[in-house]
């Protein structure tokens, strides 16, 4: 079951899917494959999958021309872009923090190497401008996700500089979150209005929107990367701390000055002498899940009462706070 409602994740199915497909194959043979891997179109050998991913961001594109009053005919471009898009920072993302799981399989450059893995995520996103440029006020659109790539690589850069440091402050390492995550889905949320033509303050409401839901589906990753089942996340567990990379948890433990969170500092530097099991039990003492947890919260309550202010169709406007609270309620 993927995040968005069940009529949007049919129509991300019918009719973004497709259209993804038929531009892999404008790639040439190599980053077409290790592209379609990714996506899940296909095995290592080319033999037909069943695409995985939860579809949050071509589902949020549809619905923002909704909310502009548009036929989705006309978002299917913005949905398609977001999503190569986010491929390709998945790609990227999973070779910078050498992880060799995602989905329950192995990942793209744990199969065809790193070069290949790269190579394919720089493939999608140049198809992503290519499809996008040619949609009606595609100019502004892609301005608009050529911004969004700026912030989410800058986020990964601050993600990457982290770790090597001994501390993170808890302000920048929430802005590091929303611009890795919530860089792309505040931009999908207004994608398709733009390409539509929506007016200035509906596109601005939907980018806060999706700016708020993004912090907080970054910060259930974060969660789900210490306390999840691999069995529903198809990655390994722990593997955020083994690496003793810097995330909310993680941050906010070791900033709450409380006895637990003294003693996860420490031991978190010393990056010896405490199994991730213990580590997790430390975060959870010092109150930093529990304090996550209800943060990300309140970003999805502010999102959704955001979204009161708004001009929207009524379904439209149920659609999306639906969304926003499964982003929170998710296990995987």
């Amino acid at each position: 079951m993927t995040l968005s409602t069940v009529d949007t994740a049919d129509q991300v199915r019918s009719r973004v899917q497709p259209a993804m497909r038929a531009l892999l194959d404008r790639l040439d043979q190599r980053n077409r494959l290790v592209a379609g891997y990714q996506i899940g179109f296909w095995d290592a050998d080319g033999e037909p999958a069943e695409a995985g991913g939860k579809g949050l961001r071509p589902a949020l594109a549809l619905l923002s021309a909704r909310a502009a009053g548009a036929p989705l005919d006309l978002a299917v471009p913005a949905a398609v872009s977001v999503e190569l898009v986010h491929t390709f920072s998945l790609l990227h993302d999973d070779l910078i923090d050498a992880d060799t799981e995602r989905r329950h399989r192995p990942t793209a450059w744990a199969v065809f190497g790193p070069g290949p893995a790269l190579l394919a995520g720089d493939a999608l996103q140049s198809l992503a401008y290519d499809v996008l440029i040619d949609a009606p006020n595609g100019g502004a659109a892609t301005r608009r996700l050529g911004a969004a790539v700026a912030r989410l690589t800058a986020g990964q850069a601050a993600d990457l500089e982290f770790e090597g440091r001994e501390a993170v402050g808890l302000d920048e390492c929430l802005r590091m979150a929303a611009d890795k995550t919530g860089a792309l889905i505040s931009c999908a949320c207004t994608l398709g209005a733009l390409i539509c033509g929506a007016p200035a303050d509906l596109v601005a409401g939907l980018s806060r929107f999706g700016e708020q839901i993004g912090l907080a589906f970054q910060l259930v990753d974060d969660l789900l990367g210490i306390w999840g089942e691999p069995e529903r996340t198809g990655k390994p567990v722990g593997s955020d701390l083994a690496a003793r990379k810097w995330t909310v948890p993680t941050v906010r433990a070791a900033t709450s000055d409380t006895p637990a969170g003294r003693e996860f500092a420490l031991r978190y530097r010393e990056k010896a002498g405490a199994d991730e099991g213990e580590l997790a039990r430390l975060i959870e003492l010092s109150g930093a899940r529990e304090w996550t947890t209800q943060y990300a919260s309140r970003r999805v309550r502010s999102a959704i009462s955001g979204l009161d202010r708004l001009e929207l169709p009524e379904d439209v406007r149920r659609e999306l706070a639906n969304l926003a609270v499964r982003v929170v309620g998710r296990d995987h």
